[in-house]
Formats: C-alpha cells, sequence, structure tokens
C-alpha cells in the first residue's frame, strides 16, 4: 500500500506549516518521521489522515487521490501520544469498537482482540473501564485498537511516549515485526534519532515544516544530505565547528589539523563546517594535542575546558570549549571531570562530515 505527497503544503494565515513537500512513502513498509517537537510531524500525519485538508497539493493511496476524502471512507488507523480511549466501554469493547462498526463476526472479533490483547499484556484488563487502568495501560488500549483494525494505513504519532521503559523497549522491537507481513504503510513520528535506528524501515527528517531527506534510515543517518539533516538526526546534538580546507589538510584551530578526506581533498581551498558526533569524541588520548594517532584515518587528540559533566547510567556525557566552540563527547562508562579543568579528548576525524557554507554536504 503506497502513500504519495504531491507537492503538498499547508498554509493556516500568513504562517506555513508545511512548506511544499514530496514524498513517496515506501509501499507496504515502516516509516518514520523525525524532528523536533513543532517541528510537523503531527500536522503532516493529520494531512495523510484527512483530517485536515492541503492549502496546495495532492495525497495519493493506491493509486488513487484522496486529497478531498473525508478520513470517515479512508481505511486508516491513527493513534496519538495522548490516549484516546471511550470512558464508558471497556477494554475489550474499546478495542473491539472498529471490527464492530465494520460488521465482522462476533467469534473473530474475540480471536482479534484476544491476540492483540496478549501481545501489548491487555488480557487480564479485558473487563475494566478506562478509569480504573494506568496511563500507561490506556496507551496500549488505543494502540490495540489501532493495530486490531487492520488499516491499510497506520499513523503513529510518539506512541509509546507515555508507557513505561520495559514496555516501550519491548515495543521498539516488536512493532516492525508485527506489521511486516499486513502489508499496510506505517509511518510513525518521533523526536528521538535513536528511536529511529532501531525501528528501521525509511525515515523522513523534518525540520520548520519541511522534508529535509528522505530514505533508508541507516542511510540517511550515516550520509546526511545537508547540515540540518545531520543536526536533526543527532541526540545528544552534534558537533560543528568552522575550519579550514588547506592543500591536503583540515585546519580547525592553530595547532590541530588532519589530513582531508579524499571526498573532500579534490575541492578547493577556503572555508568548510566539520560536523562529528558526540560518540565520536573520545575521553582521552595517548598522542600529544593536534596529532593523529592510529585509528581508521586516525585520532586527533584536543584540549578543551570542561563545562558541563554528566554521568547518567551506562554513559557520560561531558560538554566542553574547543576554540571558543562548545562540544560534547559521549562516552560508554564512567568518565569523571571536574567542571572547569583542562580534559583531553581525541576526535575520531574518520567520522567527520563536511559541509559548505550553505550546509551541503561537500562530496568530491
Amino acid at each position: 500500500m503506497s502513500l504519495e505527497l504531491r507537492q503538498v503544503a499547508l498554509q493556516v494565515g500568513a504562517d506555513a506549516h508545511i512548506h511544499p513537500t514530496t514524498l513517496a512513502l515506501a509501499p507496504g513498509g515502516f516509516n518514520t518521521l523525525l524532528g523536533e517537537t513543532l517541528a510537523g510531524k503531527t500536522t503532516l500525519l493529520r494531512l495523510m489522515a484527512g483530517l485536515v485538508k492541503p492549502t496546495a497539493g495532492e495525497l495519493w493511496f493506491v493509486g488513487r487521490n484522496v486529497t478531498g476524502v473525508p478520513v470517515q471512507q479512508r481505511r486508516v488507523s491513527m493513534v496519538y501520544q495522548q490516549f484516546i480511549n471511550y470512558p464508558n466501554l471497556s477494554v475489550f469493547d474499546n478495542i473491539a469498537s472498529p471490527l464492530k462498526v465494520g460488521g465482522v463476526a462476533a467469534a473473530e472479533i474475540k480471536g482479534r482482540v484476544g491476540r492483540i490483547a496478549e501481545l501489548l499484556r491487555l488480557g487480564p484488563l479485558l473487563d475494566r473501564r478506562p478509569h480504573e487502568l494506568s496511563g500507561g495501560q490506556q496507551q496500549r488500549t488505543a494502540l490495540a485498537r489501532a493495530l486490531v483494525k487492520d488499516s491499510d494505513l497506520v499513523l503513529l504519532d510518539e506512541p509509546l511516549a507515555n508507557l513505561d521503559y520495559k514496555l516501550r523497549e519491548s515495543l521498539r522491537d516488536e512493532l516492525p515485526r508485527l506489521f511486516a507481513d499486513r502489508g499496510c504503510t506505517v509511518v510513525y513520528a518521533t523526536t528521538e534519532p535513536a528511536e529511529a535506528l532501531l525501528l528501521g524501515g525509511h525515515v523522513a527528517t523534518l525540520h520548520q515544516g519541511r522534508v529535509t531527506q528522505f530514505g533508508v534510515c541507516t542511510t540517511v543517518y550515516r550520509e546526511p544530505a545537508d547540515l540540518t539533516s545531520a543536526r536533526v538526526f543527532s541526540d545528544p546534538p552534534i558537533n560543528i565547528a568552522r575550519a579550514r580546507k588547506a592543500g591536503g589538510d583540515i585546519v580547525l584551530t592553530d595547532g590541530v589539523r588532519w589530513a582531508a578526506p579524499t571526498t573532500v581533498r579534490a575541492l578547493p581551498d577556503g572555508e568548510v563546517t566539520v560536523a562529528l558526533r558526540p560518540h565520536h569524541v573520545h575521553p582521552g588520548a595517548g598522542a600529544g594535542a593536534g596529532t593523529q594517532a592510529g585509528g581508521r584515518d586516525g585520532l586527533v587528540a584536543v584540549d578543551g575546558q570542561v563545562l558541563i559533566s554528566e554521568i547518567s547510567g551506562s554513559e557520560s556525557v561531558t560538554h566542553f570549549s574547543l576554540a571558543g566552540t562548545s562540544w560534547v563527547s559521549q562516552a560508554p562508562g564512567v568518565q569523571r571531570h571536574a567542571v572547569g579543568e583542562q580534559a583531553r579528548f581525541a576526535l575520531d576525524v574518520g567520522r567527520c562530515l563536511y559541509f559548505d557554507a550553505a550546509g551541503r554536504r561537500l562530496i568530491a
């Protein structure tokens, strides 16, 4: 089942909520909308569902123009971050409600509800009313109602945000497999890059109402087309610094330089923007500052002043200042640093991404 947006836009007064967007989602697959809060994810989902009509452009589904078709006439399910259930119905009847409206036989309803309830750990709760459930249980009920319907298009707007950690982790693993053999198109909105990578499939990065890139999730992560897409797909924020290409070298600061990669070496000399994800900035280094030492294309050791040091469970995040720019290191284990101290870090320069002044990725 394929969904295609053709120059779809939404203008509200003088504000462009969604800029003209052309996007063909992976048919019968898992698609993720990734962007920060207010990037336009929910609005785009509502346009796809038919809850909002675009001010320009067309939506096509399975070869049919559905731009003006009301949501009631589409085989679509949508689950929001904030759970929505019928307060006067039991959990069983909440889940079964779309099947009853569709005229499904009672025996089949019982079997389908039972299977979905078992998957979402709702079996013992089927006789309860929503007010007797926890927030996580209510969200699971709303999710079950969408899954049981077997819709052609399933839209999930941060559906796991209100669930407890363990259930959230198990459902992240289960959701792609759950839809794998259903033949429906799934669109999942999230603010978390790690969640997008775990879900896999295809991803569209969004920023201020624009889709900046769309493709296979791992490809978009490893090969962002521009600096905006790289920013969207990084948490903690990707490190960004101005540098200079001089001959065969990249010069970050006086005394900190490394060999330019082959993708950049043939380009003219001048200013470039260097981006490096926090988990490619390692605490400590065996070489003197500014020199390359080992690694795939070498690690460059730098000395920075520690601004913030955080230890969270199994990893440490350290913010430090380097040549007037704030950098972030994300590393496994406990890495203790005192605020204000000078500490050594190693930049895995073989992982650097390079962009021009307009934010376009530099590839020779």
